[in-house]
């Protein structure tokens, strides 16, 4: 039996749990996990559940192990697209990388498989809830409002120290003063991330704190929380000022703030942690390129081709993938050519080994800015002019 939920006030900070599974016992097992003081009802089908709710009234719907399939999730994406002021979790028996990427793609804030954290989930979901409708987007990239959809550039690698944040750093630079929108470099990195150290700023708000706002969040909320790099023009989201803060920022959430950042700038560079994770899945699913930076070493190598395997097995378009040698001129008897041909893949991009790089880092003055007529500077002109372009060349693979 199922039953119909109270009403609630549109677009407030409280909310309500819907249950959905087709089998009753299902519906009852996971409602007994949620907190007894949270209004909750059990709906038999998503279909059911939108009949019996009113538009604006905000609702966690926990979802059933009956929904861990393509065709469900089409319908649960369907649902949570039409009505911004919903989110989701979902209870499955067993959780694969597959289906996690799967999940998050389709909307679902959380995946978890022990019942035991249902009530802890449904509460972290509860702060993707939007305040407003979201604004539609039109084929081909373009706001209904005219404005153009800024490009989401994610900056990755699968080895920690392969320079992948001052890369970040460095390409966010360029960018900003090289395009007249405003650019920003958001830190992924949650619980090490070293942007705000390495531009040597001191940040107020982190995304922490736009996370926490995340059911009332807008453009304006959205661009107080950014700190600004005085001498480049780039606009910095910084990473949580402690590791713990980590947990608080879900996949749902940062993308929601990519999204916005979307709406308002040119570029948005994420810099990441050096591993997969349910954040780092997502970002890289929302992304328009992602830049793989290798060292050349060999453990560099090596994870970089487990890596290209990884997304792979996502679906992820070769199109998107922008390969980044990083100190491709060492003399370490590894040459170009031979990353390539194990990588099957072409670097496009080839930053070459120089002092002045580290010596950028140690002064927190991004090389582009303390050295610019480096070799480095150069390359990373030269990097930023894959993204400045309108037409691109054509990507070759071996």
């Amino acid at each position: 039996m199922t039953t119909t939920l109270p009403p609630v006030e549109p677009f407030t900070a409280s909310y309500l749990v819907a249950v959905v599974d087709d089998d009753p016992r299902i519906r009852s097992r996971l409602v007994s996990r949620l907190d007894p003081a949270q209004p909750a009802a059990s709906f038999d089908s998503l279909s059911e559940f939108d009949a019996q709710t009113e538009a604006g009234s905000a609702v966690v719907i926990v979802l059933g192990p009956s929904f861990a399939d393509s065709a469900n999730l089409a319908d649960v994406n369907k649902l949570l697209r039409g009505r911004s002021e919903l989110t989701a979790v979902m209870v499955v028996d067993e959780l694969t990388t597959e289906f996690l990427q799967q999940a998050i793609r389709s909307g679902v804030s959380d995946v978890i498989t022990v019942p035991a954290e249902l009530s802890d989930a449904v509460e972290r979901a509860a702060e993707n809830i939007s305040v407003a409708p979201a604004s539609p987007v039109t084929p081909g990239g373009i706001e209904e409002d005219g404005g153009v959809r800024g490009r989401l550039i994610t900056v990755f690698s699968t080895k920690g120290g392969s320079g992948k944040s001052v890369i970040a750093c460095n390409l966010g630079v360029v960018l900003a003063r090289r395009t007249e929108r405003p650019v920003v470099l958001v830190d992924a990195d949650l619980q090490f991330g070293d942007v705000a150290v390495m531009l040597k700023l001191t940040p107020q708000n982190t995304i922490v704190d736009a996370v926490s706002s995340i059911h009332r969040m807008d453009a304006a909320l959205l661009k107080s929380l950014l700190i600004r790099h005085e001498r480049s023009g780039l606009y910095v989201l910084p990473a949580p000022t402690e590791p713990a803060f980590a947990d608080q920022v879900t996949p749902a959430a940062l993308v929601q703030i990519l999204q916005l950042l979307r709406t308002f700038c040119a570029y948005i560079v994420v810099d990441t942690p050096a591993h997969f994770t349910d954040v780092v899945l997502s970002i890289l699913d929302e992304s328009d390129d992602v830049v793989l930076v290798a060292g050349m070493d060999i453990p560099s190598i090596k994870n970089v081709k487990i890596g290209l395997q990884t997304l792979r097995l996502l679906d992820m378009s070769a199109d998107k993938l922008k390969l980044v040698l990083n100190r491709a001129n060492a003399k370490v008897k590894l040459d170009v050519s031979e990353v390539e041909r194990t990588l099957q893949l072409k670097a496009d991009s080839l930053i070459p080994s120089d002092i002045v790089m580290p010596r950028s880092v140690n002064k927190g003055v991004p090389a582009v800015l303390d050295e610019p007529k480096s070799s480095v500077a150069r390359s990373m002109e030269q990097l930023a002019d894959l993204f400045l372009v309108e037409s691109k060349p054509q990507r070759r693979g071996r």
